[in-house]
């Protein structure tokens, strides 16, 4: 049998690809027009690179009509992104990121959907003293953003301790091996100086000079838990542990939740299971996907460009061959697994070594102080005497971890203090909520998220208390544009932004992030949302079998045909 010969689609290379072909190994202009102090912002060639260095440009959208009149340019700042493997942290970096939240951005943080912080509002002149600070603590922002491998999650839900460590361990490992290995970093942020011997013309082994076609993602997940939405990943991991011991990971490709309105040749998808492989067979197996990708990537088109573009254009079978060629080796079989859930477990859990982890609930990840809620200074305080490490989860969520039975005590005095909650006065559905930034700084937002997303869930709340559904989970999730941040596809009911005030509605994903939703209502605002899920919320409550989950419902009961492959997301 003769090997199909594989290639990339044909078209002219898109814009993006000539400004890294120019960029000189992503270093454009930057470090001059950093300088420069007539604009707060940055030519759009640099702005693309910058993506690459962990930052993009913005401005307040809320300010831009007013700037306008008063013949201003918009009111530009960075928002700025770390790359924290695994999503954890130390006390100490947390209170470097709380104070420059404070001296240089908008005096919040963002707890990301990728297990990072992400800090908005940092104007021009105070990048660079940002992210060398950043790099004080032992912290970066290289490759948070851009054509390359991001943050790689892992599993965070502290009642997985016992092979959390190790499988942290891999992520850091994996995230630490995939960066670029362009130095344009570090001279353009951290004043480096070529030294003696440094080659004059540098090389990208991985990448290569162009880099990848778009982002690439990585996740693992440890069963019962999918709480990193293993499915939603370029790359993931599934850790399979027998007899207490991580034996190795089954190895899933072609995950992806972003998509275009009106586009049917764009969807999310899931990633498909190929096979098994040993711990120390990731990074191999991590490295032969990423240079399949750049090799045989969509460079014209940047819609069509992520990994699952070109999995479904090739075929899945075809990749694994592509694959276990470059590799000089086969996968093993996959190995048996379940996942129950995807969300976090809140409130305090007792892991090995007599250790304690409290799993606090961070609405829409906006870590600030509110007026009745000095969420950001209790957690500051918590941070100033804790000397475990601090987590991040997938679901925009804090976990004070590895806490000492002594700790615990003052721990809690804190959080009485400042009146912080583990989500318990909260409805179920509000505790598994995720929204992304959305306006008013992502440029792409066509619809609030964010700020609104809470102020939804006040409403649909009087529809759950009135069917009795106030402690039955059910994942929510909405994004102000349908590129996917908050992971939209995965929840069981989601929205995606259309319109100032409109979304388009869809319902039916699995619990456990198994199974993608279907468009149920298309851009239609408040009053049809609540009205369209009273209805169903309360057929939920009335003809539910035991223990099922929302999702589920919706689909046996055939209010929406249940889709587990992203070709039919549109059907």
């Amino acid at each position: 049998m003769v090997k199909q010969k594989l290639k990339a689609p044909e078209g002219a290379p898109s814009d993006v690809e000539r400004i890294k072909r120019e960029s000189n190994f992503l270093r454009g202009t930057l470090k001059e027009v950093m300088l420069d102090r007539i604009s707060a912002g940055i030519p759009d060639d640099d702005n693309r690179l910058m993506k690459h260095h962990g930052s993009y440009l913005q401005d307040d959208r809320d300010l831009r009509n007013e700037r306008q009149k008063q013949k201003l340019e918009p009111a530009y700042q960075f928002m700025l992104r770390v790359r924290m493997p695994g999503g954890v942290a130390t006390p100490e970096q947390w209170l470097v990121m709380d104070d420059l939240a404070e001296k240089y951005g908008n005096g919040t943080l963002k707890l990301t959907t990728r297990e990072t912080f992400q800090m908005h509002g940092i104007l021009k002149w105070n990048m660079k003293s940002t992210i060398q600070e950043i790099h004080a603590a032992l912290l970066d922002t290289i490759a948070a953003c851009g054509d390359v491998n991001r943050n790689v999650m892992c599993a965070s839900n502290p009642y997985q301790s016992e092979v959390h460590d190790e499988v942290y361990e891999w992520s850091k490992k994996l995230s630490n091996d995939l960066l670029p290995r362009t130095r344009a970093y570090h001279e353009i942020w951290l004043d480096e100086e070529k030294v003696a011997g440094t080659p004059e013309v540098e090389e990208e082994p991985m990448y290569g000079p162009l880099y990848l076609p778009r982002k690439f993602k990585i996740g693992i997940a440890v069963p019962p838990s999918n709480d990193i939405d293993v499915f939603s990943q370029d790359l993931g991991l599934i850790a399979i542990v027998e007899n207490e011991r991580l034996v190795g990971f089954n190895v899933a490709i072609g995950g992806g939740m972003g998509m275009t309105h009106g586009d049917k040749e764009t969807y999310p998808q899931l990633a498909k299971v190929i096979g098994f492989v040993k711990p120390e067979q990731i990074y191999d197996v991590a490295e032969k996907v990423i240079t399949i990708q750049r090799d045989y990537g969509n460079r014209s088109e940047r819609k069509n460009a992520r990994f699952k573009y070109t999995v479904d254009r090739l075929g899945l079978e075809t990749v694994k061959e592509e694959l276990e060629e470059r590799l000089g080796w086969s996968l093993g079989e996959a190995r048996p697994y379940q996942f129950d859930n995807n969300g976090d477990r809140y409130g305090w859990v007792k892991g090995i070594g007599g250790k304690w982890h409290l799993t606090l609930f961070v609405e829409g990840g906006r870590v600030a102080d509110f007026d009745d809620y000095k969420l950001k200074t209790g957690l500051r305080e918590i941070a100033k005497i804790h000397t475990g490490d601090i987590r991040l989860t997938s679901n925009q969520n804090i976990i004070i971890a590895n806490v000492s039975t002594q700790k615990k005590k003052k721990i809690n005095e804190l959080i009485e203090q400042y009146g912080l909650t583990d989500g318990e006065h909260f409805s179920a559905l509000r505790r598994s909520s995720i929204a992304c930034v959305a306006l008013p700084t992502c440029g792409l937002a066509m619809a609030e998220a964010e700020r609104y997303l809470p102020r939804l869930i006040d409403k649909i709340e009087d529809i759950v208390d009135e069917n009795g559904l106030r402690d039955k989970e059910i994942t929510i999730r909405m994004t102000g544009c349908p590129n996917g941040c908050a992971r939209h596809a995965l929840g069981e009911i989601g929205f995606i932004g259309k319109a100032p005030g409109k979304y388009n509605m869809y319902l039916g994903a699995a619990h456990d992030g198994s199974r993608l939703s279907k468009m149920y209502r298309e851009n239609i605002g408040e009053e049809e949302i609540l009205s369209e899920l009273r209805v169903v919320l309360s057929r939920y409550a009335k003809e539910r079998n035991q223990d099922e989950h929302f999702g589920d419902f919706v689909i046996r009961a055939g209010i929406v045909q249940a889709t587990t492959d992203g070709t039919n997301f549109h059907a």
